[in-house]
């Protein structure tokens, strides 16, 4: 018998002895005993690794194992992780990594840099909004995508990288060296006031400083005049738990339940509740969410909802209501596995079925969707709500089928152009940036404009007749107007553009402006002041 199997069967005999020796004589016996599974298995595996006509790694065919044995739980949520999916997710949780702190995208053809962090190294060196990366330690970066020079430009804290940047309306390309630091990849992407006395903050993830940085966000907008504000929660992942229910507690009062969590493991049946008084009583609150809302985005939207604190606006949410639990096993291994289901204050599940959760337009609501259950609930003010697939919200805006039927004619006049179509987005912003031809966020394209990207479409060999360019433009308009305005006056400036353009904010907007207390928020949507709800 090899040394393997002696371990395996050791192990099993040692825990059928804890158990009582009678138990490992009747298990003995039966086929279906955990000591009969264990040494099949190992038999299986003994008999793969000798006689398999390819020859496989002993630790290869564990790992195999393990991970056809977590794959046949049928939770994608639940998985074995090591090297750099273990590192992902710490950088996820915790928001530090190490690198140069800039934003990056792939536009136009090249890698180019939408904002630099705040206090990072490429701040410090200058670098600037819409700046292009072409080498990075003298290599050129010409056939990059974004993830490749993402690597590139991350690494240890203290290591020096060389990046050559060529600005817009600068000749010569401009080197810099960097030494790589720690940075705090935040929260909190984007604080803004709107006009009228509404703030706007961007909320991405959900990690270790959340809940603070939302906190110096609020105070800071405050400082600044604001008097309602929108949380915009979509395409927010989620996170850790913990700071979900922290941002919650910012505007729950004390004794108000946050979420509720199920499981058998110990301590997985927990109910949460809120601890200190709210720190901003007398603030509206509208809440954005869309189908990529998720995980601790739906804890916080759920229960600011079950207590009629804030008013949601956009599209139904994910429908992620399980909670994942990470074991560490080794020093570069780690188990996450999910270990409970969440509900919310009015004891709703919005857990959607798995094999619907990949095929979510964030964009588009979801009617008579099959995994809704028929259970209804209420708020503390007695608002009807339903349980399962995702959290739908108070005021539904979507994208109208006019809408789209302008940006699917556009996508299939592109056909494979659209990558072209995308670079000419950008070079016309970047062109805008360098030739100062806008002064403000709201400025008006005019029909120079249009005819310079007409123009830069057909540079590329992208040809849209002109009935397309007719029916399409007012499509293609809004992308031009908010990557300007990106590029040019930065991500405020985007959002500040987008407050008029965008549908859903756009009816936040309305709300929020007109709204003096938050339960004036609900009085004005059923009223609605939000306009059409279904733009």
């Amino acid at each position: 018998m090899s040394r393997r199997r002696l371990i395996v069967m050791g192990l099993v005999a040692a825990l059928s002895f804890a158990a009582g020796g009678w138990l490992m004589q009747q298990q003995g016996q039966s086929s279906d005993s955990v000591y009969a599974q264990a040494r099949m298995f190992d038999d299986v595996l003994t008999h793969v690794a000798d006689y398999y006509v390819d020859s496989l790694d002993e630790k290869q065919l564990y790992k195999m194992a393990i991970d056809g044995m977590l794959r046949e739980l049928r939770d994608p949520y639940t998985g074995f992780l090591e090297g750099r999916e273990l590192r992902a997710l710490s950088e996820q949780t915790t928001g530090n990594y190490g690198g140069v702190g800039l934003q990056i995208e792939y536009r136009d053809g090249a890698i180019v840099v939408v904002a630099p962090l705040a206090d990072s190294p490429g701040e410090r060196a200058g670098i600037m909004t819409g700046d292009r990366i072409v080498e990075v330690n003298d290599t050129s970066t010409a056939r990059w995508d974004q993830e490749h020079a993402v690597r590139a430009l991350r690494g240890p804290e203290g290591t020096q990288v060389r990046l050559k940047i060529e600005r817009p309306g600068v000749q010569e390309a401009i080197a810099y060296t960097l030494t790589r630091a720690q940075i705090h990849a935040r929260s909190v992407r984007l604080a803004a006031l709107l006009g009228d006395g509404v703030g706007y903050v961007e909320l991405y993830g959900f990690s270790q400083s959340t809940a603070q940085e939302l906190t110096d966000a609020i105070d800071s907008l405050q400082r600044a005049g604001m008097h309602s504000l929108i949380l915009d929660l979509r395409f927010n992942p989620g996170g850790l738990l913990d700071e979900g229910i922290q941002v919650s507690d910012l505007f729950l009062d004390r004794g108000q339940e946050v979420v509720a969590t199920r499981g058998r493991a110990p301590g997985a049946t927990r109910t949460f509740v809120d601890t200190r008084a709210q720190r901003y009583p007398n603030l509206p609150l509208v809440v954005l969410i869309n189908g990529a809302s998720a995980s601790a985005s739906e804890i916080v939207a759920g229960a600011l909802q079950d207590h009629d604190r804030a008013l949601l606006v956009g599209t139904t949410s994910f429908g992620k209501g399980l909670v994942q639990s990470l074991f560490r096993l080794s020093s570069d291994a780690s188990l996450k596995i999910t270990t409970a289901k969440w509900y919310t204050p009015s004891g709703r599940s919005i857990q959607r079925a798995f094999r619907n959760d990949q095929d979510r337009d964030p964009d588009q609501d979801v009617a008579n969707n099959d995994t809704v259950r028929a259970d209804t609930f209420r708020t503390d003010h007695g608002r009807i709500m339903r349980g399962g697939g995702g959290i739908a919200p108070d005021v539904v805006v979507q994208v109208d089928s006019n809408e789209l039927a302008i940006r699917n004619r556009l996508q299939q006049a592109l056909g494979r152009d659209v990558v072209k179509y995308t670079d000419a987005v950008a070079a016309f912003a970047l062109d805008a940036r360098a030739r100062h031809t806008v002064s403000n966020p709201m400025f008006t394209v005019t029909p120079e404009m249009r005819q310079h990207f007409l123009d830069l479409l057909r540079e590329r060999g992208v040809r849209l007749d002109d009935a397309t360019v007719q029916a399409t433009w007012p499509f293609i308009e809004r992308q031009l107007a908010s990557q300007t305005a990106r590029f040019v006056f930065g991500r405020a400036g985007e959002v500040v553009r987008q407050s008029e353009d965008d549908p859903v904010l756009a009816t936040a907007k309305r709300l929020a402006g007109h709204a003096h207390a938050p339960g004036e928020l609900f009085q004005l949507a059923k009223a609605g002041t939000a306009g059409d709800a279904r733009q």
